[in-house]
C-alpha cells in the first residue's frame, strides 16, 4: 500500500533538515543535515520535489554543495516517493566513486535510508555498489559511456551529474543523456535533475540547458541599503594584489562588504528567474555565495591564473560557474559583408573558375569561385539542390550546373575549369560513383585531413573502395590560409571580394564560424579549429573546397590572361555573319552544315 500511496507533503530541504546525517568522511561538518547553512540550496531542492517543474538545472562553480543536490534528491526519492531512479555519471568509475564515498555513508547514517536500502553484499543481488532497490524502486548507477547501462530498464527520475564531462556517444549509440531520457517516457510524472560545473562557452550542455530554462539568480540584500541583487566577480574589489584587501561592492550604494556581512546576506536571499517558466528551473551560482570561501581565498586563486589561458579557464568554470568563453583567431561576419561589391558576372581580372560542393544528408552546396592573380578571388555563385543524394536526380541537377557557363566582362563565357566534392561524408559511395564518371572534366572525389602541417592539397590516391582518384585536403591550413585572405582589406593579392546579389548574412556567418583555439593534450598546446554545437558552417567547407580545385588546377594565369584578351579582341574584330561550311563528321544524307 506504501507504493500507492499519494506523494508527500515534505519537500527535499524539509526532509533533509529533518532526516539528513552528514557523514565524517564525507563532510567536513559532520552531523545533522541544515539547509540554513546554505540557503541557496533549498529553492533549488524544493524544486526537486515541485510537481509543475519537469526539469531542474543547475549550472555552478564548485564549493557550493551542488553534489549534496543530488544526494539529497536520492535520498528523499528513497525514503518519501519510491520510483526507479538513474544517477547518471561520466564515467562507470566515477559511479562507483560516487556509490562508494556518497551514498554508502548516506545510507548508512541516514536511518530512514538504511532501513529501506541494505548495504551492497556479494551474495545479495538485489544490492550492489551499482544496484540498489528499496520498497517501490530501485536505484541504478551508471556511466556515460555504457551503452548497456544506458539501454535497459525504464525510470521515472534521472539524475545527471557532471554533464559537461559526459561522452559524446555511449558506444555507438548516441548521446548518453537523450538515450536516459528516453527511459522515463512511460512516466508522466517523470522528472530530470541536471548539475555540472560547465567547461566552455558554445560547448557546454549545462549553460545551454541554463539558457533555456528560466534562468534564476540567487539574489541577496544588501547589509546597508537592503535592496537586492545577485553577486557577480566584477564587484569583487582589492587593492595592490592583496587578497586580504577583497570586499565585496553593493551595486546600489557603493558600500563595502565584509565576508562576514556577504555570508549574512546571503542567509536573506532568494531566488529570481528573468525568463518565463515553461516546466525547466534552471538555477546558477557561483563561489561567491559560498558560506566555505574568504574572498580573499577567491581573489589568490584567480591572481595565481589570470597570467594562463589554461588555468583562467579552470577558474572560471570552478570558481565563477561560467562556461568559458574563448576569444579565438577569426573573423566578424558583418566586417566582411559590409564590404560586398556590385558585379554581376565575372570581373575582368577573374581567369579561372573552381567550384567547391560540400554534400549534406538532404541537399548539396557548391560555390563557384573566379580565381585571379596572386590568389586574389571574387564568389561568382552560390547553388543549393534540396534532395537525397542517395537518388540520382539531384547528381544529375549539380552536373548539368556544373558545365554551365558564366559570362565573362570581356564579353566571353566562363566554363567551371575544376571541381571539388566532399566524400567524407554518409554518401561516400555516391561522391566516387559521380566523380570517376567525371574525372577528364577535372571534378575530384576530396576528403578533408585536419592534421597540422598538412598541405592544402596532398598527392592523390586511388586506394579505396570506388577505385577513384581521391585527393586528401589539409583542411586546417587550407582555413588558416583563408582567414589570412580574409583579413586583406584591400583589393589586390589574396583579397577576397563579395558580391551584393550572390553572398547573404547566413552565408557569412558560416563563413566565420570557426575559431583557431588553442587545445592542450597531455601537456602539449595545439592550436585547431571550432565551430559551436550545431552550428552550420557549409560557406566555410565550400570555398576551402574551391581552392582545394585551384591548387590542384594550378593555373597559369599569364598565359591564361593572354589567351582571353586574344579571343576578346577576335570575338569584337570579327562580328560579321560566318558563312556555312561543310563539316567533315558525315550523316546520313550527306554533310552537316555548321556555323
Amino acid at each position: 500500500m506504501e507504493v500507492f500511496a499519494p506523494p508527500p507533503d515534505l519537500t527535499v530541504s524539509e526532509w533533509a533538515d529533518q532526516y539528513r546525517i552528514l557523514s565524517p568522511e564525507a563532510s567536513a561538518e559532520p552531523g545533522p543535515w541544515s539547509t540554513e547553512r546554505a540557503e541557496y540550496l533549498r529553492g533549488i531542492m524544493d524544486a526537486i520535489s515541485d510537481p509543475l517543474i519537469r526539469e531542474v538545472v543547475v549550472k555552478s562553480s564548485s564549493q557550493v554543495g551542488k553534489t549534496e543536490i543530488i544526494n539529497n534528491a536520492a535520498g528523499y526519492i528513497i525514503d518519501q516517493d519510491p520510483a526507479p531512479i538513474l544517477v547518471l555519471q561520466p564515467t562507470v568509475e566515477m559511479g562507483e566513486i560516487w556509490s562508494k564515498d556518497r551514498l554508502a555513508p548516506m545510507i548508512r547514517d541516514t536511518k530512514c535510508l538504511s532501513e529501506k536500502v541494505n548495504t551492497a553484499k556479494a551474495r545479495n543481488s538485489n544490492n550492489t555498489i551499482l544496484h540498489k532497490t528499496f520498497p517501490g524502486g530501485h536505484l541504478s548507477i551508471v556511466g556515460s559511456n555504457s551503452a548497456a547501462g544506458l539501454a535497459s530498464r525504464p525510470i521515472r527520475d534521472l539524475l545527471a551529474d557532471e554533464i559537461d564531462r559526459y561522452a559524446k556517444s555511449a558506444g555507438t549509440e548516441g548521446d548518453p543523456l537523450k538515450l536516459a531520457k528516453a527511459r522515463q517516457k512511460t512516466f508522466w510524472n517523470a522528472k530530470t535533475i541536471k548539475v555540472s560545473t560547465p567547461t566552455i562557452k558554445h560547448f557546454s550542455p549545462i549553460d545551454d540547458a541554463w539558457e533555456e530554462g528560466d534562468k534564476r539568480r540567487f539574489y541577496v540584500p544588501c547589509p546597508h541599503c537592503g535592496e537586492k541583487q545577485y553577486l557577480v566577480w566584477a564587484n569583487v574589489k582589492f587593492y595592490d594584489r592583496d587578497p586580504n584587501t577583497a570586499r565585496y561592492l553593493c551595486n546600489h550604494c557603493g558600500v563595502l562588504w565584509t565576508d562576514a556581512q556577504r555570508y549574512g546576506a546571503v542567509r536573506k536571499g532568494e531566488w529570481v528567474a528573468e525568463k518565463e517558466f515553461d516546466g525547466t528551473a534552471s538555477f546558477h551560482l557561483n563561489e561567491l555565495y559560498s558560506p566555505w570561501r574568504k574572498l580573499a581565498d577567491i581573489v589568490d586563486d584567480f591572481l595565481k591564473a589570470k597570467d594562463n589561458p589554461e588555468k583562467l579557464k579552470v577558474w572560471v568554470n570552478t570558481c565563477l560557474g561560467e562556461a568559458f568563453e574563448e576569444k579565438g583567431e577569426g573573423l566578424e561576419p558583418d566586417s566582411l559583408m559590409a564590404r560586398r561589391e556590385n558585379y554581376d558576372h565575372v570581373p575582368m581580372n577573374g581567369l579561372v573558375l573552381t567550384a567547391g560542393i560540400d554534400v549534406q544528408d538532404n541537399r548539396l552546396e557548391c560555390e563557384v569561385v573566379a580565381w585571379g592573380h596572386d590568389h586574389e578571388s571574387w564568389s561568382i555563385d552560390y547553388r543549393i539542390f534540396y534532395g537525397n543524394p542517395s537518388l540520382g536526380v539531384i547528381w544529375k541537377e549539380l552536373d548539368d550546373y556544373l558545365k554551365s557557363t558564366f559570362q565573362h566582362e570581356s564579353g566571353l563565357e566562363l566554363k567551371i575549369t575544376s571541381a571539388c566534392i566532399d566524400s567524407g561524408g554518409h554518401h561516400t559511395t555516391e561522391v566516387y560513383k559521380f566523380c570517376k564518371a567525371r574525372q577528364y572534366r577535372r571534378i575530384y572525389a576530396i576528403k578533408g585531413n585536419s592534421h597540422a602541417g598538412t598541405p592544402v592539397v596532398g598527392r592523390p590516391s586511388k586506394k579505396n573502395k570506388g577505385n577513384v582518384l581521391l585527393f586528401p585536403v589539409g583542411t586546417d591550413t587550407a582555413k588558416a590560409r583563408l582567414q589570412l585572405w580574409l583579413q586583406i582589406s584591400e583589393p589586390g593579392p589574396g583579397y577576397c571580394h563579395f558580391s551584393n546579389t550572390v553572398n547573404d548574412e547566413e552565408y557569412f556567418k558560416q563563413l566565420t564560424v570557426e575559431k583557431m583555439v588553442t587545445r592542450y593534450h597531455i601537456g602539449e598546446a595545439k592550436r585547431v579549429w571550432v565551430k559551436p554545437d550545431g552550428a552550420r558552417n557549409e560557406s566555410l567547407d565550400c570555398r576551402v573546397y574551391a581552392m582545394a580545385a585551384m591548387e590542384i588546377l594550378n593555373p597559369n594565369y599569364e598565359a591564361i590572361q593572354k589567351t582571353l584578351i586574344k579571343d576578346s579582341e577576335k570575338s569584337d574584330v570579327d562580328e560579321s555573319p560566318k558563312k556555312p561550311i561543310k563539316s567533315k563528321r558525315k550523316q546520313k544524307g550527306g554533310y552537316v552544315k555548321r556555323w
